[in-house]
């Protein structure tokens, strides 16, 4: 699964590792995060993030 990084403060989302803080499990995709998700740092929406580059 694709690694999602915030534009604004480069926070990772890591599918594999979920965001336990927030409640969202381990190997939950990013398109599957609610809509609602918030960067756990900067506190911007889903539409902050972009694919990670390799």
């Amino acid at each position: 699964m694709e690694k999602y990084v915030c534009k604004v403060c480069g926070w990772e989302y890591d599918p594999s590792l979920g965001d336990p803080d927030q409640g969202i499990r381990p190997g939950t995709p990013f398109a599957s995060l609610p809509s609602d998700f918030q960067c756990p740092i900067c506190g911007v929406g889903k539409e902050e993030f972009e694919p990670q580059a390799e």
